[in-house]
């Protein structure tokens, strides 16, 4: 997989990327488990690409449900046993 950022978000922790290989879209974010910093990935449709980049606050809505685990079955891989926290 090679990532391009489409938007990134330094205050909050957060990107937009795209997956060059696949064409798929992602909103990524830093997790750390107590031993590594690693990122997890969710995907997202190309509509909702669009909605997210036109009303920011229903992106943030979207990525406090990711940080929250409420949108897990989007994950780009499962994650290991020891699960990391939001950074």
């Amino acid at each position: 997989m090679k990532f391009k950022d489409i938007l990134v978000d330094k205050e909050s922790r957060f990107a937009i990327e795209e997956d060059l290989e696949s064409g798929n879209f992602y909103i990524s974010f830093p997790v750390f488990n107590g031993l590594a910093e690693y990122s997890e990935f969710y995907r997202i449709s190309h509509d909702e690409l669009i909605e997210f980049m036109n009303n920011i606050d229903y992106l943030k809505e979207f990525v406090r449900k990711c940080k929250d685990r409420q949108m897990d079955d989007r994950l780009l891989m499962t994650p290991g046993r020891i699960r990391g926290e939001p950074c």
